[in-house]
């Protein structure tokens, strides 16, 4: 395999990272990310049992990774490898929105166990750093790929802006969220974009859309009743690409079509779940795992191609 044409080893990674840390939220979350009022002190058996199974899903899945991912490529010396400039930059916004819920759940996991609300949120950031840190050193050993200084960047801005938000606000006024639509050019390099819809939906750049999705009642006076969930977000995709770094002519002998790769940005409103008023604890986990899905709604776009666009329902 060519290392300029990767075929989708971080987006595996994001996948798994989702699954573990997301999922166990549904079992015990609570409204704005906070599975539990403060408390005056640590509850040592809570935090006995959130260190132990973060640790049993941290080996889990990175040994998971190891032996379905890198077992199977050549390794080689810790080595760097310059990918800033894949899919546009749409795949390290993919690696920030990842490093940010990791770090927001171990955030909501340690406030459950009676953590101070301020130690929590170093704790539950250098979480989502810590694991994501290990996939990109796991990169630099591999033959195939390298140590990428811009997915590191990356990581970095998704835990900061976790930690950044807890320590000032208390809460999370921007949420980075994610939305997906299929698109015509994964038919063309089904290898590299996917050849069905959840394969797509990990591995076609084309289709995504990451988004900085901010709550407008967090900034108004408190007697305001401006509906607590309803947010503004911006977002960025691209789109054109049948290839990582640029486009191919010629795939398995088959013609593929010229196409010009273009950025687009885009403008919406959006719900944040975890603001809707519920006593439901199975509502309350329903909501946080979804919370990192923009809902779809109407949308303006303006695309590095010159072009504006209006969309009656962008996903």
């Amino acid at each position: 395999m060519n290392a300029l044409e990767p075929c989708g080893k971080g987006r595996l990674a994001n996948l798994l990272v989702l699954l573990c840390f997301l999922i166990p939220a549904l079992l015990a979350a609570g409204p704005n990310d906070s599975l539990n009022p403060d408390t005056s002190a640590v509850r040592k058996g809570r935090l006995a049992g959130v260190l132990v199974a973060q640790g049993t899903l941290y080996a889990a899945s990175i040994t998971g990774l190891y032996y379905a991912w890198y077992r199977g490529y050549p390794q080689s010396s810790f080595h760097l490898f310059n990918d800033g400039n894949e899919w546009m930059q749409v795949d390290k916004f993919g690696h920030a929105i990842t490093t940010y819920y990791i770090s927001r759940i171990g955030y909501s996991t340690y406030r459950w166990a009676g953590v101070p609300e301020k130690r929590a949120a170093w704790f539950g950031g250098l979480l989502g750093f810590a694991y994501m840190l290990n996939i990109e050193i796991l990169d630099g050993f591999s033959s195939e790929w390298g140590f990428s200084p811009a997915d590191l960047t990356a990581n970095t801005l998704g835990t900061m802006s976790f930690i950044a938000q807890q320590l000032a606000w208390h809460e999370q006024r921007f949420s980075l969220k994610y939305s997906y639509h299929q698109t015509q050019f994964a038919q063309y390099r089904p290898d590299l974009l996917g050849d069905n819809l959840i394969q797509q939906m990990i591995k076609d750049y084309n289709g995504h859309s990451y988004w900085i999705s901010g709550n407008i009642s967090a900034f108004l006076p408190a007697p305001s009743k401006f509906p607590k969930w309803l947010n503004i977000a911006v977002g960025y995709g691209a789109g054109g690409m049948t290839g990582a770094f640029g486009n191919t002519l010629v795939h398995n002998g088959q013609p593929v079509p010229v196409y010009q790769r273009y950025r687009r940005f885009l403008l919406s409103i959006d719900v944040d779940l975890t603001r809707i008023p519920t006593k439901s604890k199975v509502l309350k986990g329903i909501f946080t795992v979804l919370s990192f899905i923009k809902i779809p709604a109407p949308a303006l776009e303006y695309n590095s191609l010159g072009q504006f666009k209006a969309y009656a329902f962008y996903y």
